[in-house]
């Protein structure tokens, strides 16, 4: 009868088999592999290039920025790298300087007339040698596209982590109160968070930005203060202890008075100056209105994440083991749940910022986000879209901003897709 070993002679031990190769969960998706080498590309570029966009081009000339520094008659310029049409060719000689183009005339044994009308093949070669060239093209005013997208870039960038980072905090906050909490306190915080869901998202942002625009403004002329003041002063010279006036016949003397009205608005306008902001400020200001609007309203959904994540924690042993020790409620929180929350917060954190990049440049498209001149990928985009027509379309002005939003908003999806699959053992593979 044959024995095992000769009936199984090619079996290998299991302790001399090969070893197993560890799997990286970070490393398991080749697209959010490639799509984090892209962000981190564009923020090195993008962020990076900031302080150097950002500076003035010439400051012993003028205090004008980089991203907002250029000559209106080297406007609408195609990349250095396409092919120039006659019509190209004739803006860009015209956009040299005129010595330089005779200079260069005299070289050619040629004039600048002939160079101008394109007569003089060498002379036109020559001259398009030495006229204004962007490696993105340039806008109607003359300005460098690629330095605008690195300075939208680092905007828009910037907005969208730091809407994130609110939408993710007052989320993560507000629902793992309700959860903990529990009983009424969770049933009418969730109420709350129902009735937000309702109302539309982006109208509750645009009336957001609109009404802190409208403040700003209002802070800025003290237009009620100086009208107030007015009416006071109509009450205290027309008004007798027999016939007192009230409040609003004076503003009907107020309104129907035009030249009462000057005269007093010009008084008013002295004791109550208006404030000024600079145009760094002012910009300032609505770039950290734009993204408190975003983030203030976009934490719903992480709310009702972190909600359920706790829901189901805190019922785990370790929790009452914790709570059975004597540990007081905020370190129970901050050593045993938060640690658990990670994985959701970085998840849901990847893929908030793709949505509050893409809702800024949704705005700034629309005219109520970042300002010109001040770019942002959608306010370049809103202006290359006027540049197309049926006459002559400068498309680079419109195709650059879209690819590259659109690149980076895969990109981050991919990334936050990775990382969902990373931190969920059941999609592993």
């Amino acid at each position: 009868m044959p024995s095992v070993s000769d009936s199984q002679p090619d079996s290998v031990p299991a302790l001399s088999g090969p070893t197993r190769h560890r799997d990286n969960p970070f490393t398991r998706s080749k697209p959010a592999v490639i799509g984090f080498a892209f962000l981190a590309f564009m923020f090195l570029a993008c962020l990076g290039s900031l302080p150097w966009t950002l500076s003035a081009a010439n400051p012993s000339i003028s205090e004008v920025p980089r991203y907002d520094s250029g000559e209106p008659k080297s406007g609408r310029l195609p990349p250095q790298w396409w092919s120039y049409d006659q019509i190209d060719k004739n803006r860009a000689i015209a956009a040299i300087d005129p010595a330089t183009l005779s200079q260069i005339a005299t070289n050619q044994d040629t004039s600048v007339d002939a160079i101008l009308e394109g007569s003089s093949k060498q002379g036109v070669d020559a001259a398009l040698k030495e006229a204004p060239s962007f490696i993105l093209g340039s806008d109607a005013l003359g300005r460098s596209l690629a330095i605008r997208l690195l300075t939208g870039g680092g905007i828009s960038l910037t907005i969208g982590i730091c809407a994130a980072l609110i939408s993710v905090g007052i989320g993560t906050i507000y629902g793992a109160i309700a959860a903990y909490m529990g009983g009424k306190v969770d049933s009418v915080m969730m109420r709350i968070v129902d009735v937000l869901y309702g109302l539309p998202y982006i109208l509750l942002v645009v009336l957001l930005a609109v009404a802190s625009n409208a403040m700003l403004d209002e802070y800025q002329s003290r237009a009620r203060t100086k009208t107030s003041w007015s009416i006071n002063q109509i009450i205290e010279t027309q008004s007798t202890a027999s016939d007192p006036l009230s409040k609003s016949d004076a503003r009907i003397i107020f309104e129907n008075t035009p030249e009462l009205q000057d005269d007093l608005m010009q008084q008013a306008a002295q004791i109550y100056p208006r404030r000024v902001f600079s145009n760094s400020t002012r910009t300032t200001l609505d770039v950290v209105t734009l993204l408190i609007a975003i983030g203030g309203v976009s934490w719903l959904t992480m709310a009702r994440v972190i909600r359920g994540q706790v829901l189901s924690l805190k019922n785990q042993p370790f929790i009452e083991a914790a709570r059975a020790l004597g540990s007081p409620g905020h370190r129970v929180f901050i050593r045993h749940l938060l640690p658990n929350l990670i994985g959701p917060i970085v998840v849901y954190a990847t893929l908030a910022v793709p949505q509050a990049i893409l809702q800024e440049s949704f705005l700034s498209f629309l005219g109520i986000g970042v300002k010109p001149p001040l770019p942002s990928w959608g306010n370049l985009a809103a202006e290359g879209l006027s540049e197309l027509n049926t006459y002559r379309s400068h498309w680079w002005l419109l195709f650059f901003p879209c690819a590259l939003l659109g690149m980076t908003l895969l990109a981050m999806n991919f990334v936050g897709e990775g990382l969902r699959e990373a931190f969920d053992p059941k999609r592993s593979r």
